[in-house]
């Protein structure tokens, strides 16, 4: 019972509906009493987003109209081509990183329902440690313009959580202990944070205000 009442808050937490929708459309059904709990995990975390969605929606458009509205703030500039080459070249690293970031959060899922076992998510948590490390290399080697400089040592910094979320929760192989899966989420849930806030900045169709 601990366990999957672990699972289904982590899975609320990190994951986006997205790809929750898209995890849910490929399980196979009819689903056993496990597979049903990460159903409705799943679907709960799809249902969340929806009503925001909807719920802003409402309210926006029932606002009353006034007299004096406040003045719409100027549109932001437009990138310089230094920048705009930056941007380019982190975005299929930010891919890489996004969805190793989601199977770093499943695998975890998956194991707390008891959907693999030790076996499989160590070899899923070995081959994401890998993953991440590769996408920190890369992400060094890019040479940002001054004015991106912040954003780079955020992405960096990023990645390196969640590197210390997947080290962290390796350590359950050495000791036995689950308790590491609760102590490398935080780091992992920082690092969603981080590539959200860049990902907001950078490619705002990706982001869609709610």
């Amino acid at each position: 019972m601990e366990r999957k009442a672990a699972a289904s808050a982590e899975g609320l937490s990190g994951s986006n509906a997205g790809r929750a929708s898209e995890i849910l459309s490929h399980l196979r059904w009819p689903l056993g009493r496990k597979g049903t709990l990460l159903a409705v995990a799943i679907a709960a975390l799809i249902g969340i987003f929806g009503f925001t969605a909807v719920h802003e929606t409402t309210r926006t458009s029932r606002e009353p109209a006034v007299a004096s509205r406040p003045a719409v703030p100027p549109p932001k500039p437009a990138f310089t081509r230094p920048e705009e080459a930056y941007i380019q070249a982190l975005w299929p690293i930010h891919g890489e990183v996004e969805r190793n970031a989601v199977r770093l959060s499943l695998g975890r899922i998956f194991y707390k329902v008891d959907d693999i076992g030790k076996a499989e998510l160590k070899t899923r948590l070995e081959a994401e440690l890998a993953a991440f490390r590769h996408a920190e290399e890369r992400i060094q080697a890019l040479q940002p313009p001054p004015s991106l400089a912040g954003s780079h040592g955020e992405y960096l910094a990023a990645v390196r959580l969640f590197q210390q979320s997947a080290i962290e929760t390796l350590k359950m192989f050495e000791d036995g202990d689950d308790g590491h899966l609760l102590a490398a989420y935080p780091a992992s849930r920082e690092g969603s944070d981080k590539i959200r806030e860049i990902g907001v900045k950078f490619w705002e169709d990706e982001f869609p205000p709610h």
